[in-house]
């Protein structure tokens, strides 16, 4: 298991409690339409910079992408402000995995900062460089960047940003097994924290725990573990909850607890999907508040100028009595004032038909918000398939292996558990439902698919197509298979020979048309 994630990824997931939804969003909107009755482009990009912030509290990553470039826009380069922004944009394409892009902005905001000599914005962009090239695997660039930045936080007198750093380093060891480093900057870390109970020690925790497992000292890893469970759970942090749970059924397994493993790992099961529906119901409640808030705004642009058009047809009922009564002398001018006035009426019509079809394309794009929801989570659910087949199956081997050492007491029970793990693992009721997440969002996929094959295709092509259609790799298939990566490539083979696909073509490509 790698270590924990960053102390930079701290805000991008937020702890639900600590999320407000209608109200804030309510807030951020009249601030921005204030600053734009104000016409100052500076409190502009401010006010898109505190909506971009609330959409990447809310997961929203590329709603928030969109407000932060609307700030950059309006933003002159040598400024706090395009720091910041280029940092937080760094950190959304970070945690996508969107690596050049990330220190694209970084590099800039890292120059900038130094013009400028923006410090404590120097510290972070160093600190999140070096976590982006820690996952890329450049190790001693990754240090390199990371050293930087602590020694910024060290000379700003910033013990937070210190910790924050100190954990990362820890995390780069720990990539490189180098334990004993790792846990001196976990130690480093941990000891900030203990001044004050705070939410970002739970991670440090979590990962000095890890560390004790991975060296033997399984009585330290059910401390630190354990008391990083208790911290997640009086924060209400489900996602280091679930990491928790996870590293204490790995602890027990290799000391041979397996009932204690079990009972863990069901817990963690458990949670995981806790978690994936917290932070969808987060999502939805967000895009619904969003939508409710611009439904209203149109209700009261349409209600104003169905207004305006009643005085306008008021005013043409008046002109027409009016024109009974003046003398013919003027007949002409009143007809001059009918048209004008029914033109009027029709410009005003038209606006109203603007209006309803601004109210459709909101609702549309509604819609693609909700696909886009759908489609991250129908991801999400096929990794998470992947890593509960492993963890089951390794657990399976493991169990399986102590099982023939006709010595020991229990290897009947042990036997027994392992069938069960194993029937846990052929139950089909996760690909049912996969599949229904798929056929939601590619409704015609397999229908298309049907009429385009040679010949019959079987259960088990029906899944690599739609594995390979998410673009998905061959490892991460594998895993979801549970097959080898060798067995993957040899389906791919025999599944393309069964499509009209030109020898030149991609199996992939020719999927993604369909």
């Amino acid at each position: 298991m790698v270590a924990h994630q960053g102390a930079f990824y701290q805000y991008l997931r937020p702890d639900s409690t600590q999320f407000k939804g209608d109200t804030v969003y309510f807030d951020k909107k009249k601030q921005l339409e204030k600053a734009y009755a104000s016409k100052s482009p500076r409190g502009i990009a401010e006010s898109h910079y505190n909506l971009g912030k609330y959409y990447q509290e809310a997961l929203l990553f590329s709603e928030a992408i969109e407000q932060y470039n609307e700030a950059l826009g309006l933003t002159p380069k040598k400024e706090r402000l395009r720091v910041n922004l280029n940092n937080n944009i760094a950190l959304i394409h970070l945690l996508h995995k969107n690596f050049p892009t990330a220190k694209y902005y970084l590099q800039e905001a890292i120059q900038i900062s130094k013009e400028i000599n923006f410090i404590s914005g120097l510290g972070i962009a160093e600190g999140t460089l070096g976590t982006c090239y820690e996952k890329e695997g450049e190790y001693l660039k990754a240090l390199e960047h990371q050293q930087n930045s602590v020694l910024i936080f060290d000379k700003l007198g910033d013990q937070r940003g210190t910790a924050m750093v100190n954990e990362n380093i820890g995390s780069i060891y720990e990539d490189l097994e180098q334990f004993d480093r790792a846990l001196y900057y976990f130690k480093k870390s941990n000891n900030y924290y203990q001044k004050f109970e705070s939410e970002n020690q739970i991670s440090v925790l979590n990962n000095l725990g890890d560390i004790y497992r991975k060296t033997g000292k399984y009585q330290e890893a059910i401390l630190f573990t354990t008391n990083a469970l208790k911290l997640a759970r009086k924060f209400n942090n489900l996602r280091e909850q679930e990491s928790a749970y996870k590293d204490l059924s790995e602890i027990f397994v290799e000391t041979k607890d397996f009932d204690k493993a079990y009972e863990y790992l069901h817990q963690y099961d458990e949670i995981q999907n806790g978690v994936q529906y917290s932070e969808n119901l987060k999502q939805i409640n967000t895009l619904q508040a969003i939508y409710d808030t611009r439904e209203k705004e149109a209700q009261i642009d349409l209600l104003i100028k169905q207004n305006q058009i009643n005085k306008a047809n008021q005013n043409l009922l008046l002109g027409g009595s009016l024109a009974l009564i003046v003398l013919s002398g003027v007949f002409y001018y009143n007809l001059q004032l009918k048209k004008r006035d029914r033109n009027r009426v029709q410009q005003y019509e038209r606006e109203e038909l603007k209006t309803q079809l601004d109210k459709r394309a909101i609702e549309e794009k509604k819609l693609n918000d909700e696909i886009h929801l759908k489609t991250a989570s129908l991801t999400k659910y096929s990794l998470n398939i992947a890593q509960k087949n492993k963890l089951i199956s390794d657990l399976s081997s493991t169990l399986n292996n102590i099982a023939r050492r006709p010595k020991m007491e229990a290897h009947q029970k042990i036997r027994s558990l392992a069938r069960e793990l194993e029937t846990n693992l052929e139950q089909t009721e996760e690909w049912d439902e996969f599949m229904g997440y798929f056929k939601e969002i590619h409704p015609q996929f397999f229908k298309h698919l049907n009429a385009l094959a040679q010949v019959t295709l079987t259960s088990a092509e029906f899944r690599l197509a739609m594995l390979l259609r998410l673009k998905m790799s061959s490892k991460e298939i594998a895993s979801i298979l549970r097959i080898t990566p060798d067995s993957v490539r040899v389906a791919r083979y025999r599944f393309r020979k069964k499509l009209p696909i030109k020898s030149q073509e991609k199996l992939v490509q020719f999927l993604q048309d369909l």
